[in-house]
């Protein structure tokens, strides 16, 4: 049995889960999210709890039944509190500006770049080096925010890029001079 499959998944006050045939649907406070679930995997709503369980025990199985699991504990904890990245812009005149649904991106190259922001995610920028992504499905809010990283990662010499707050970066030494 999948040690993480096999804990119920506690489902506060205000949330309420449904399951429908081969999808689970969770509604709370921010909104509401849609999952399937994979063939052979079965999810049961009872006393407030969410229960997970499989029917046959390959590697395959057992894997899934995890994830499972814990994809419902995300889809709760979104619609309850939500997910957010906080990403840091360093170089000179790198910036980033949010108009509408629209992120602005000085990232260095010879034009702007518009980052349209998707349906369920939210976007706040400070002091025009800081972006928060926010939203209710983890997924996406963590996918927006490897995209928008992508556009210009950190180099290894000077750091000037698009970085996650809190990461590490490792840096090399450049050339020494004779």
């Amino acid at each position: 049995m999948s040690r993480i499959g096999r804990q119920p998944v506690p489902i506060p006050q205000g949330v309420d889960v449904q399951v429908d045939a081969q999808k689970v649907f969770v509604k709370g406070p921010l909104g509401a999210l849609t999952r399937p679930i994979p063939p052979d995997i079965t999810v049961a709503v009872a006393q407030g709890k969410a229960v997970v369980q499989r029917t046959a025990d390959t590697r395959q199985h057992r894997a899934l039944h995890g994830l499972v699991r814990n994809e419902i504990r995300n889809m709760i904890e979104g619609v309850t509190k939500g997910f957010e990245r906080v990403l840091e812009i360093n170089g000179v005149g790198y910036k980033a500006a949010l108009s509408g649904r629209t992120l602005s991106l000085n990232l260095g190259f010879t034009h702007p770049i518009a980052f349209p922001l998707p349906e369920g995610i939210e976007a706040k920028v400070d002091k025009q080096t800081v972006v928060t992504i926010r939203g209710r499905d983890r997924y996406l809010v963590g996918q927006i925010a490897a995209n928008i990283r992508a556009l210009k990662e950190p180099d290894v010499y000077k750091a000037k890029g698009v970085k996650y707050a809190g990461e590490i970066l490792i840096r090399k030494e450049g050339k020494t001079g004779k």
